[in-house]
């Protein structure tokens, strides 16, 4: 397995400023618009974008986490059952503009099933997509991000790993990981 980092932690500190500056040119003081990380990764961006949101803004962002496991097409496909994360959405998203937070886009279904399990809580104005890293020519269905911090190009047998401090590493970095025949 060969490790490369494509991302460290200055320039990932940087991309979600920067991220953060998009989302203020477009959705101004918050005031009609949520964001809803993606379990399970994408909580961690979206409380990171949060947290950088209220300290630009002075205030807080409603900010959910949205639970896809049951609304995946491949749910029933795999030999052993999946296990289901937390979804806590403790606001209405009916009228809001739903910014969808994810730290990897990959193929897009985990995209699909987060639109799926969103229309529970209400629906809402618009929706748009923030992700770390797009990983082009790997999509299986048309969903496109809104938002990105960095587009990757990579191969099947690749993946990327987002790491955040405090969670067993010493410091944000995103990885790329390739599989060696060893």
């Amino acid at each position: 397995m060969q490790k490369r980092i494509i991302v460290n932690h200055k320039l990932l500190e940087i991309m979600v400023m920067r991220l953060c500056h998009q989302l203020i040119e477009n959705h101004g003081d918050f005031s009609d618009s949520v964001i809803l990380g993606l379990q399970p990764r994408g909580i961690y961006v979206a409380q990171r974008i949060q947290k950088t949101l209220a300290a630009i803004l002075g205030k807080q962002v409603p900010t959910g986490y949205l639970d896809t496991t049951f609304h995946r097409d491949d749910f029933r496909r795999r030999d052993t059952p999946l296990t289901a994360n937390a979804t806590k959405v403790d606001f209405l998203i009916e009228g809001k503009k739903v910014i969808l937070v994810d730290d990897v886009l990959y193929t897009g279904r985990s995209v699909r099933a987060a639109m799926d399990a969103m229309i529970a809580y209400g629906r809402p104005a618009n929706v748009e997509l923030l992700v770390l890293i797009d990983r082009l020519y790997t999509r299986h269905l048309p969903i496109q991000p809104t938002y990105v911090g960095r587009h990757v190009n990579s191969l099947l047998s690749q993946r990327v790993l987002v790491e955040w401090q405090g969670q067993d590493t010493p410091e944000d970095n995103i990885w790329l990981i390739t599989k060696t025949d060893e």
